[in-house]
């Protein structure tokens, strides 16, 4: 197994694309301490990896308690070799949640905040928790989960984007940083995945668009997989996980300050690749 020794961190890894890439790492051998908000939840997905892993409360959006969680991690398993930056979303009502737009103008303040908060400082906290670790250890790899919004423009989504365009740069500045500390940093951005995301965007649709009125919000997103993707396919955690299961082995050990779409072929539809 590639990963054969390794200590990896995932965040936001209770369920969903962070679940995916969880059980990729365990599956390639390494121990896997799982950060989520609902620590019920992470700690069952944990479990479930069956070997060395373990689910930890936390709110990674807080630097202070991202740095405290890593430092018990490293505590316990004597070292840090992996750091992935999952955790995303948003709070607030439905609208907020997403930071939608369209127009931009009805957008609010705190849905603005709340995508950069949620979907940008973790990433910066995450990967400022984790550096001084994989220092330590002589080297390692941070992977950060962005989004093909990021790469594209997204009228309905611009908070989001603009996030998820922030964490695809600051992957690009840290690889440049780090790199002279064998610590690679590259971003991946999914593009089509059904999550809880995606059922509330779906869901807005469905109360804003007359053709989707009658429609359960399930298929309206594989009716929008098979309008936008070119392989005709949704995306799937596992996809992702078995990327950064890759990234993060020495078989990647010349790759590093990437963005790497998982869409299925959606940016090239628009020019935009990763």
């Amino acid at each position: 197994m590639k990963l054969s020794g390794k200590t990896a961190i995932v965040t936001g890894g209770a369920r969903g694309i962070g679940a995916g890439i969880a059980r990729c790492l365990a599956e390639e051998g390494a121990r896997v301490a799982i950060f989520d908000v609902d620590v019920a939840e992470a700690e069952k997905t944990a479990a479930s990896l069956g070997r060395d892993s373990i689910g930890v409360a936390v709110d990674v959006s807080t630097e202070s308690a991202a740095a405290e969680a890593t430092a018990k991690v490293v505590a316990r398993f004597g070292g840090l070799d992996i750091f992935v930056n999952n955790a995303g979303a948003g709070k607030g009502d439905s609208r907020d949640f997403l930071g939608l737009g369209n127009p931009f103008t009805n957008m609010t303040q705190e849905g603005w905040d709340a995508q950069i908060e949620n979907n940008l400082r973790t990433t910066f906290a995450g990967c400022k928790a984790a550096i001084p670790h994989l220092e330590k250890r002589g080297g390692g790899s941070i992977v950060n989960i962005a989004s093909i919004a990021g790469l594209l423009a997204t009228p309905a989504l611009p908070a989001y984007g603009a996030a998820k365009a922030g964490v695809i740069a600051l992957s690009r500045t840290l690889a440049l940083e780090l790199g002279p500390k064998n610590i690679r940093v590259n971003a991946i951005c999914p593009g089509f995945l059904w999550t809880r995301a995606w059922e509330m965007l779906a869901t807005l649709m469905k109360m804003g668009v007359p053709e989707y009125a009658n429609v359960d919000p399930r298929d309206i997103f594989l009716d929008q997989v098979k309008r936008g993707v070119p392989l005709g396919r949704e995306q799937t955690p596992e996809d992702i996980g078995k990327l950064t299961a890759f990234l993060v082995s020495d078989d990647a050990g010349n790759i590093t300050g990437q963005a790497i779409s998982v869409d299925g072929g959606i940016t090239l539809k628009v020019g935009v690749g990763g």
